[in-house]
């Protein structure tokens, strides 16, 4: 007799609820199709309502997304990561494929990880947890002329597989033509402005207080450096629309990662970060050191001058220095060979000048992205250094907890390789309400108002994907708004 969970995944593919939310119990099984025209956008906007996921690297024409839930995995405490890849080993060690796919078309989890080991989710990241990691239902993968989609479920030991394939076909089969049928989003112009009340919950009295203290900390401690971030927090009176705001984002800055995690609906984690954390795949490994900023130029003789001044400033090659010797301290403690520049990059976005060094690294022999995930997080870009004491003082002094801003955010396959960003550049949405986080790495050199600048410019990629026209090199209009 046919399984009453197959009978109803045909159904789902219609459906706006998940069939499963189940724990990682199981067998966990998967179909896949080539699904060919079908757009990414279109895919999300009509999964709207369940759980979603998107992941597109900057560097890499590879696009993944996926919604619903076949299996989420949590922990806590200063074991999570260890946790978590013991829980994604034992569900992917008897998984079985029911289709011939391309290994990029197979199962992976996205997820991520608080900014600290201890975080308690609060009323803004009520549905984040200190490690949580999701198997979407639905699972699609686009890379150059190829799109494939793909089905994952948790079956009972004792399910017939062959009734299982069936069902799978028919649901995907259901899937696509509904994806056929449809409209994407209009993508050409930014998205409607809502009607938005702004606070912000640290005003620049505070902020120079706090960065006053954390000077005066370098300059009389062991603390070299520490990153501290400030929020923006927005109320409307309509729902955040988070995938049009995606879209925007997708086509606006396609130079860095994008990426959305929304374990629940209408509760969605999102960003256009540039700060690639890592990324495995056997033994390569690769990551980045980025630290120090300066804005656009107004013109391009301004720009290359902008350029100028960030590569001999004192204070930002200080900064970077220090990220990229502590990166590389923590790689080759794992017996890591590192190939590292002598001198950063310039790393230009659309809207700021960053110092970029890239570092890749061959592992003796492989470990999968979690266990070196854990020795990096939080780098010195994030935290600070020493990163006990940066800690200690981030803590103490921001008034608004993190939750998963600044912390690692991506997917892990079968093979315990994945990619991570960092998940800066971002905000968090809670049906009406969003928050927008921004940070800046402080050194004895720092200026408070200068910071702060630094801040506003890079609250505005989440200002423009929400269509507000706020302008970036002019803080002062947060007194007023």
């Amino acid at each position: 007799m046919m399984n009453e969970r197959l009978r109803g995944w045909a159904d789902l593919a219609h459906s706006s609820r998940p069939i499963l939310q189940s724990p990682a119990e199981g067998r966990l099984v998967s179909y896949s199709l080539p699904a060919p025209d079908i757009a990414t956008d279109t895919f999300l906007h009509l999964a709207e309502g369940q759980e979603r996921f998107f992941w597109q690297n900057g560097l890499d024409r590879t696009v993944y997304a996926g919604f619903g839930m076949a299996a989420q995995l949590m922990a806590w405490g200063g074991g999570r990561f260890k946790e978590i890849k013991q829980k994604i080993e034992s569900l992917f060690t008897n998984a079985v494929r029911l289709a011939d796919q391309p290994d990029l078309a197979s199962p992976r989890f996205f997820g991520g990880f608080a900014f600290r080991d201890d975080f308690t989710p609060d009323n803004t990241w009520s549905v984040f947890h200190p490690a949580h990691f999701i198997l979407p239902h639905y699972q699609m993968v686009k890379t150059g002329n190829q799109t494939w989609l793909t089905i994952n479920a948790l079956l009972a030991e004792d399910d017939d597989l062959a009734d299982t394939r069936l069902q799978l076909h028919e649901a995907l089969q259901a899937r696509l033509q509904l994806l056929a049928g449809a409209n994407g989003l209009d993508s050409t112009g930014p998205p409607a402005p809502l009607s938005l009340k702004i606070n912000y919950p640290m005003t620049f009295s505070q902020w120079q207080e706090s960065i006053n203290l954390a000077i005066s900390q370098i300059k009389g401690s062991d603390l070299e450096k520490v990153v501290l971030s400030r929020v923006c927090e927005l109320r409307s009176k309509e729902r955040i629309d988070v995938c049009h705001a995606l879209v925007y984002l997708n086509e606006n800055y396609k130079e860095c990662t994008r990426f959305l995690f929304e374990p629940r609906p209408y509760h969605a984690f999102y960003g256009a970060t540039p700060e690639l954390l890592l990324q495995t795949k056997g033994i390569e490994v690769e990551t980045m050191a980025l630290a120090g900023s300066m804005r656009r130029g107004r013109n391009s003789n301004e720009d290359q001058i902008l350029q100028h001044h960030l590569l001999n400033s004192a204070k930002d090659r200080h900064e970077h220095a220090l990220v990229v010797d502590s990166i590389c301290r923590r790689l080759e403690a794992l017996d890591i060979d590192l190939d590292v520049t002598d001198q950063p990059n310039i790393y230009t976005l659309s809207y700021i000048h960053h110092l970029l060094t890239p570092i890749k690294g061959r592992l003796k022999k492989e470990t999968g992205i979690l266990p070196l995930l854990e020795t990096l997080h939080p780098t010195p870009a994030l935290g600070g250094s020493p990163r006990d004491l940066a800690l200690d003082f981030i803590r103490r002094a921001e008034p608004v907890p993190r939750g998963w801003y600044a912390a690692p955010v991506g997917w892990v396959d079968a093979n315990m390789d994945g990619q991570f960003a960092v998940g800066i550049r971002s905000a968090v949405a809670q049906e009406r309400r969003v928050w927008l986080y921004a940070g800046a790495g402080i050194v004895a050199e720092s200026e408070p108002q200068k910071e702060w600048s630094e801040t506003s410019l890079k609250f505005q990629p989440m200002f423009a994907a929400l269509g507000l026209d706020v302008d970036p090199q002019n803080s002062a209009i947060e007194e007023s708004i």
